[in-house]
């Protein structure tokens, strides 16, 4: 039998993950030796026994074969939550393009040398007499940090005997400061719950030093206790809401996964509701009942935004066993919170994307919300998503993944159809009398013939005056996505569109219109081609120039902003979704992330001002993206029992997603798109490979996805579809030059074996100088 050997990483706590040992597979481990598995090997001089995880296996011996110890052993104990992550980042190598150490830091962040941080307490343990006598001393001996510690302990130990000369003597804290003092409760309740001491927080504003603190404790005077402060930030408070009671819907696929969990069927699930059907109170359903059998669970949302709405609903019900985790949080932050998780003192982890790796060693359920979302895949190598890595990880560790969503993606949509995923549905709203709000859709062409050239239809601004004098609040969500490169015309709304590809064209400061899909280009015009309008061009407004607008017309009323600019600090945004959820102003005006899963009860009315313009992005998934904004925003409006409204400003009042949307009516959506996405081979009928290749240096840039182009034609076999090197849609950013290639083929399999070759020929090779080369596979953004 050949021999094989397994490279072998010893210590996963820090950030040399690269730094491997080889070791021989006996022939009585074959076949219990994975990636993945944690084995017992010799180490070291003295051959001590020490644990490491595989990383791979091979035939090829690293050195002489007689110098490779052999692995001494496999322990029989479960599966390690290590384990289950390293092989998590195996199948993120080999499905999604990366080297093992880039998906090893991605499922195992390094774990830095972090202090926890400490709150110190004090109790005076001597008597009074003997504590104020020791207070004496120290003032004749002008100790004068020693004075301040025993004034403030004694002050607060015996407070109805202190002196008034004594209270505050030589102490010049602040009031303001001393309440800081207190700031732990917690820790001061456990502390002295647990004996007759009164144990008071030393604040750093006493300003002492250590030894000061030791020298009161070795005389008998104090006893000084650390503990550890957790830093997660506080969160402003939800109103408290009575528990829901399901309705029949809810109940019944509630019940039906709980039948499912018990008979271990764990076929991924997708719940698809109308916007405001309760998909949330189903899921805190589903998770009490997976936490109550001792395992986790983890919830993954799109967007940092929706951190406050969840963390705190979770938290009404299951108290302060629900952490969260997001970018913004400093690094020792989140270094307390993934240590709670592996000590398990808390059960749910919410979180954008890389709370996906929560190291979690009982997990039982993964849901993810809002499942459809772009965000859920990564930007950068490895360019995995979350959708199928969650599939991979719920079936590691025996756990269920449920996906939910009012606008599914048309690949989870599309699994559910083929049997792949259980699909359940909402059909109607949860709140009881709270109906779909009324949606009108309003023709900016026509608008534009009558004279108003403002960007708010007459109809809009009507509506939001009536909205304001009724004590409703307003949402306007302006839809920016693909504006800054399709070209459209404001007579009649047509879009200038590559002949071969049903996509936008882009537009390039060089006057041309090109298809970075096909590479077809044409001049810009200087009309339109339909109705020989001059009214030709790109679109703009952002949400500054739509707020000015509002508070032209408005002048009274209180507004917020929800965007890039005004949410660049941690609590931005939780301040802004708290203000608004207190009625503490009449209108948000945002983005996308003010209509991704936010439920304010009192938004009456929703303006969506250019509707269509994500229409017109260079993405043949710029109609799927277009419906779900449109779906999502009407589905802000009227969620509570007062009646909504929302109004679609557009100036294609006619296309199918938008007409779709109007009505949440996805079923005809997805009958629509699909057939386009079957004619023009895309995913999710067709599975897609972008190859593609940067550098400073342009020549090297064309050279280097020239070679794998050609590579990707020589070992393409039947199925394979290799298409033309082109330059990506934005070709420089920061001085670095972008091309590629889009690879087709319906087996998966098939373009994963591909990127294989092409990343073997790169190491062989050595490198492509100064280029780089990445691999995303089913784009979600436009090459």
């Amino acid at each position: 039998m050949m021999a094989k050997y397994a490279d072998i990483i010893v210590d996963i706590s820090n950030g040399n993950l690269d730094k491997t040992f080889q070791y021989e597979i006996p022939e009585g481990l074959m076949g219990r030796v994975k990636i993945g598995s944690q084995v017992m090997i010799p180490f070291g001089n003295g051959n001590r026994k020490i644990k490491g995880f595989v990383l791979g296996i091979s035939s090829e011996p690293k050195i002489a074969p007689e110098k490779i110890k052999a692995i001494a052993e496999v322990p029989k104990t479960g599966k390690v939550v290590e384990s289950e992550l390293i092989e998590l980042a195996a199948f993120i190598k080999r499905n999604f393009g990366s080297t093992m150490n880039d998906a090893l830091k991605t499922v195992l962040p390094v774990k830095r040398e972090i202090k926890q941080k400490q709150d110190r307490y004090a109790a005076v343990i001597a008597g009074e007499a003997e504590a104020r006598e020791a207070l004496s001393i120290a003032r004749k001996k002008k100790h004068v940090q020693k004075v301040r510690v025993l004034e403030y302990l004694i002050e607060r130990t015996y407070p109805n005997t202190a002196s008034k000369a004594e209270a505050g003597r030589d102490n010049k804290i602040s009031s303001k400061k001393i309440d800081r003092a207190q700031e732990n409760e917690a820790a001061v309740k456990k502390l002295n719950g647990a004996s007759d001491r009164k144990y008071i927080k030393i604040t750093p504003e006493l300003d002492f030093t250590k030894s000061v603190l030791d020298s009161l404790a070795k005389s008998g005077i104090i006893d000084v206790r650390n503990e550890i402060v957790d830093r997660l930030p506080q969160m402003p408070k939800m109103a408290k809401r009575d528990r829901p009671v399901l309705n029949e819907e809810q109940q019944a696929i509630v019940d039906d996964i709980y039948v499912r969990m018990d008979h271990n069927d764990l076929k991924p699930s997708l719940i698809y509701g109308v916007t405001g059907s309760g998909k949330t109170e189903v899921y805190l359903n589903i998770i009490e009942n997976v936490i109550s059998t001792g395992k986790q669970v983890i919830m993954l949302i799109p967007e940092i935004s929706l951190t406050f709405q969840n963390v705190n609903l979770f938290r009404m019900r299951f108290k302060d066993r629900v952490s969260f985790m997001h970018s913004k949080l400093s690094l020792g932050e989140r270094s307390d919170q993934a240590r709670k998780a592996e000590e398990g003192s808390i059960d749910i982890m919410i979180g954008p994307r890389s709370a996906l790796f929560t190291p979690f060693k009982n997990l039982g359920l993964i849901i993810i919300d809002e499942e459809q979302e772009s965000s859920y895949k990564s930007e950068n190598p490895p360019k995995y998503h979350a959708r199928e890595v969650a599939e991979k990880r719920a079936e590691l560790a025996g756990a269920m993944l449920i996906l939910g969503s009012a606008t599914p993606s048309l690949e989870s949509f599309l699994r559910a159809k083929q049997g792949r995923y259980k699909l359940y549905k909402l059909s109607k709203r949860a709140v009881e009398g709270a109906s779909l709000p009324k949606v009108s859709i309003v023709d900016m062409r026509a608008e534009l013939r009558d004279g108003n050239t403002t960007m708010f239809s007459r109809e809009l601004l009507n509506d939001m005056n009536k909205t304001l004098a009724e004590g409703g609040q307003t949402m306007l969500f302006i839809n920016r996505r693909g504006y800054m490169s399709c070209i459209s015309c404001r007579s009649c709304g047509e879009v200038i569109k590559c002949p071969h590809c049903e996509v936008s064209m882009t537009y390039h400061t060089n006057g041309k219109l090109v298809c970075h899909y096909c590479g077809y280009t044409i001049p810009m015009p200087n009309e339109c081609p339909n109705c020989k309008s001059k009214l030709i061009g790109g679109m703009n407004g952002g949400t500054e120039k739509v707020e000015n607008s509002v508070k032209k017309f408005f002048p009274a009323a209180r507004i917020l902003r929800m965007d890039a600019d005004t949410t660049r600090g941690k609590d931005d945004i939780n301040n802004i979704v708290s203000s608004f959820s207190k009625g503490e102003a009449d209108i948000l005006i945002g983005t996308q992330m003010i209509v991704k899963g936010h439920d304010f009860k009192k938004v009456r009315l929703v303006g969506i001002l250019a509707a269509d313009i994500s229409l017109h992005a260079s993405d043949f998934r710029s109609a799927e993206r277009t419906f779900d904004l449109l779906a999502q925003a009407a589905g802000r409006a009227g969620r509570d029992k007062a009646s909504g409204k929302v109004v679609i400003q557009t100036y294609q009042p006619e296309n199918y997603s938008i007409v779709n949307a109007a009505t949440e009516n996805y079923d005809k959506f997805f009958e629509n798109e699909i057939a386009f996405r079957k004619a023009a081979q895309y995913p999710p009928v067709m599975n897609m490979l972008a190859v593609a290749c940067y550098s400073k240096n342009e020549q090297a840039a064309s050279a280097a996805v020239e070679w794998l182009h050609a590579i990707a034609e020589e070992a393409a076999i039947s199925g394979i579809m290799v298409y033309n090197v082109g330059k990506h849609t934005v070709y420089k950013v920061a001085d670095v030059y972008r091309k590629r290639f889009f690879v087709k083929c319906t087996d998966y399999e098939k373009l994963a074996d591909l990127k294989d070759i092409l990343e073997k020929r790169i190491i062989d090779r050595g490198g492509l100088g100064s280029a780089t080369a990445q691999f995303d596979f089913n784009p979600l953004d436009s090459y």
